[in-house]
């Protein structure tokens, strides 16, 4: 029997997009080539809204205390305290433990992780996709109703599949290690020196990671004749610093080829993560936009899967996270130069480093950092909010007087309709909502005493799992039951 979704990649993304699969009620199952988890740490933190995405399925908690930081655009500071939203992000979180994370809870949520089995070819059929694998036991197949692709850079799936990965070819390139018992000083957003920069930050338990770029650096794509010894050298070379003794836990290095794919869905094939994009490292932007589409695509292929799905639900996958992914590669294109080039681009520095004294500058380049600028189209509608997220951690005051937050109502991954004193007809709405029970979580409260409420807070919003506002009252111009069924099914 076909299950519902194979997911080939058992990194942040491949994880979390299981445990949203398995919320919206389908069978998964995921697929990793590695016989255990790499210990590697490619990523080393999130941005405010990978942060938020965690936090309202209850996941942030599990990272204990953490360390919120202040960003920057390509070197830029921009002082977020000024900013009207929370725009801090993660830092100090090695990807091996935001994978520890997620795959616990897959094992709460009762999914499967099957390690060493890595596919080797896959055909689509009229009702699925058959995936064939080198698994513990041999050559093998399997086959599902969705396949998706969340296999990194040089996926498989996307190679097997088709998909085009166009984009620009490298022009530099960085070396990263991570070490421990290395005196040096620390340089969390980078340091200009001549030839180049250099980066130093702690990350958990004593490593510190270092980052080097140096304007004549190609590292090679084949990163098997890497040693330490080269980037310590490197490091001496451009600090006067010396860590040639220093313990070794991982090296690597990188360029900044930046590619997107051309489809996030190809038939019954979905990519996400880094088998959508690549770029250069720029604030945890890339683990961060992963762990987005990851929230995008789980409800709605959980509700294929189950048979709730409106028509054409799953292309819309596509047409919101592909100008994502496109915005990403234009930022990070645009701080790789200003972060990476000479002397030549001081001048642009200066003058950037003066507009983001304005908030709306700050603001607008806050946002595309972090994440919290992203706007979906809901269809008709014209309220202020409607399009963007719900914040998990606004503070509710629930009908019968209990204190809840906005994270406490999309835990379960459904959608929710919620209805304040304010709102006109409320007894309507929430007969309109009670027709999608099961999908959509009626709930009347109001918001806690104290809080900020401006002419454009909504009086009534309806949001989808993932957390963004599909719509909003009063709007003369759009109803709730068009919403509803534009987002989840027929009624």
């Amino acid at each position: 029997m076909a299950k519902g979704a194979i997911i080939v990649g058992a990194g942040p993304v491949g994880l979390m997009l299981a445990g949203e699969l398995r919320l919206g009620g389908a069978d998964v199952v995921v697929y990793d080539k590695l016989p255990a988890p790499s210990g590697e740490s490619r990523g080393v933190g999130f941005t405010r809204r990978a942060a938020e995405v965690f936090d309202q399925r209850g996941l942030l908690q599990r990272f204990g205390d953490v360390e919120w930081a202040q960003g920057h655009f390509g070197g830029v500071h921009i002082d977020f305290s000024k900013l009207d939203d929370n725009h801090f992000s993660v830092r100090g979180i090695p990807q091996f433990r935001t994978e520890e994370i997620l795959e616990a809870w897959l094992k709460e949520l009762g999914v499967e992780v099957r390690r060493r089995h890595e596919v080797t070819g896959l055909r689509e059929t009229a009702d699925g996709v058959v995936v064939e694998y080198e698994g513990p036991d041999g050559p093998g197949e399997d086959s599902a109703e969705y396949l998706v692709g969340c296999d990194g850079a040089r996926s498989i799936v996307r190679r097997l599949a088709g998909i085009d990965f166009p984009g620009w070819e490298p022009t530099r390139g960085m070396y990263m290690a991570d070490v421990v018992g290395a005196d040096i000083r620390q340089r969390p957003i980078g340091e200009r020196v001549p030839g180049g920069m250099v980066m130093a930050f702690n990350l958990e338990d004593g490593v510190r990671r270092i980052v080097i770029h140096n304007e004549s650096l190609r590292p090679p794509e084949d990163k098997s004749g890497l040693t330490f010894e080269t980037i310590a050298d490197a490091w001496q070379e451009m600090t006067g610093e010396h860590l040639h003794d220093a313990e070794v836990r991982w090296i690597s290095s990188f360029t900044d080829t930046t590619r997107q794919a051309a489809q996030y869905r190809k038939g019954r094939i979905f990519l996400a993560g880094d088998a959508t994009h690549i770029h250069m490292p720029a604030g945890a932007q890339g683990m961060s936009v992963g762990v987005q589409d990851a929230a995008n695509l789980g409800w709605k292929l959980a509700a294929a899967l189950t048979g709730r799905a409106p028509e054409g639900l799953l292309d819309t996958y596509h047409s919101e996270r592909h100008p994502v992914g496109q915005l990403l590669m234009r930022n990070t294109r645009a701080q790789t130069k200003l972060y990476l080039s000479g002397e030549e681009m001081e001048p642009l520095r200066a003058v950037i480093q003066e507009l983001v004294q304005d908030v709306a500058v700050a603001r607008h380049l806050a946002g595309q950092v972090s994440g919290l600028d992203i706007r979906y189209d809901m269809g008709a509608g014209t309220h202020p909010r409607l399009g963007l997220r719900w914040r998990p951690d606004t503070p509710l005051k629930l009908a019968d007087g209990t204190p809840a937050t906005v994270r406490d109502l999309l835990r379960p991954a459904r959608g929710v309709l919620f209805v304040t004193p304010a709102a006109a007809d409320a007894g309507a709405l929430l007969d309109t909502a009670a027709r999608w029970a099961g999908r959509v979580d009626a709930v009347t409260g109001d918001w806690a005493d104290g809080e900020d409420v401006r002419p454009d807070t909504p009086q009534a919003l309806l949001v989808r799992p993932d957390g963004y506002i599909a719509w909003a009252a009063p709007d003369e111009e759009a109803g709730l039951e068009e919403a509803l069924e534009r987002w989840f099914g027929a009624a």
